[in-house]
């Protein structure tokens, strides 16, 4: 019997080694890519085409950050800026639409909630491209052309955040609402000092991957901001990759610049993106 204990306890032990190495190099090769930004970002250019591979440049160039920021041809620091107001409004205005569509859908009676919670999943099965034109003119006739209004109104509501807050506050404990109701609160006032302040797991999740969608944002942007003023990041991005020449160090520093806001959101943020789907209850 005890042999038997004795075996069964070193499989599990064997078990945990074996995952433990598996989870390791996964991480490795997950890391792969941002070792190469910041490798090739700090190279020369010569370092990086080089047919040698060496695993750190051998004179570390941290000039090139400097270069990033002072090239008169793409004003990085002003695309920056421009994707981190984008981000954060789009982030903003999409938890405050979604929220309150989708607790009007779970919890104010309504005859055809049903009917119109399905007409907004019915969106997600039209193709961005076939609204693309449309909502370009509309953008265009109401000159909002490289402004801001038009780079972040159009994206304002999304029918997947809308969908996971309904699933979510289906969920929702009804004694605390009805508690509220007993104070005599209504419907808004129980939405702003009951349900929002229980339901921060599922808001950091949506505002994680809202924001995360927001800041990689390329087509839209690049259409929308025409002047160099409204460029974001994913359009400066872009400028370093010509038919005529490709700036390989500035292009590498400058996405490894442009990810450090996307690595310190889901960082801060991680562990509320798996408890706000799981609390969602997205697979009922």
């Amino acid at each position: 019997m005890r042999n038997s204990t004795g075996t069964h306890d070193g499989l599990v032990r064997v078990g945990r080694a074996l995952r433990l190495v598996l989870l390791i190099a996964l991480a490795l090769l997950f890391l792969i890519p941002f070792y190469l930004l910041v490798r090739n970002g700090l190279a020369r250019e010569e370092d990086i085409t080089a047919a040698d591979w060496t695993f750190f440049p051998r004179d570390v160039q941290w000039s090139n950050v400097t270069e990033l920021f002072n090239d008169p041809n793409v004003p990085m620091a002003r695309a920056l800026l421009n994707s981190s107001v984008i981000a954060v409004a789009t982030t903003a205005g999409t938890l405050l639409l979604a929220s309150l569509a989708g607790y009007g859908l779970a919890r104010i009676p309504y005859r055809y909630a049903n009917a119109v919670f399905y007409w907004i999943l019915g969106t997600l099965m039209v193709p961005a491209a076939v609204t693309f034109v449309p909502s370009f003119v509309l953008v265009s006739s109401l000159g909002w052309i490289s402004t801001m209004r038009g780079l972040i109104v159009p994206t304002l509501f999304s029918a997947f955040a809308c969908f996971v807050f309904r699933q979510f506050f289906l969920g929702f404990p009804r004694e605390l609402e009805d508690a509220a109701r007993v104070d005599g609160l209504g419907y808004w006032r129980t939405y702003w000092r009951v349900v929002v302040p229980n339901s921060a797991p599922v808001f950091a999740a949506v505002g994680t991957i809202v924001f995360i969608g927001a800041w990689n944002s390329f087509l839209w942007p690049l259409v929308i901001g025409q002047d160099r003023d409204a460029w974001t990041v994913q359009v400066a991005l872009s400028t370093f990759t010509t038919a005529q020449t490709v700036r390989i160090h500035e292009l590498f520093i400058a996405a490894a610049v442009s990810i450090l806001p996307l690595l310190l959101v889901f960082l801060v943020l991680q562990r509320y993106i798996v408890a706000g789907v799981e609390r969602s209850g997205i697979d009922d």
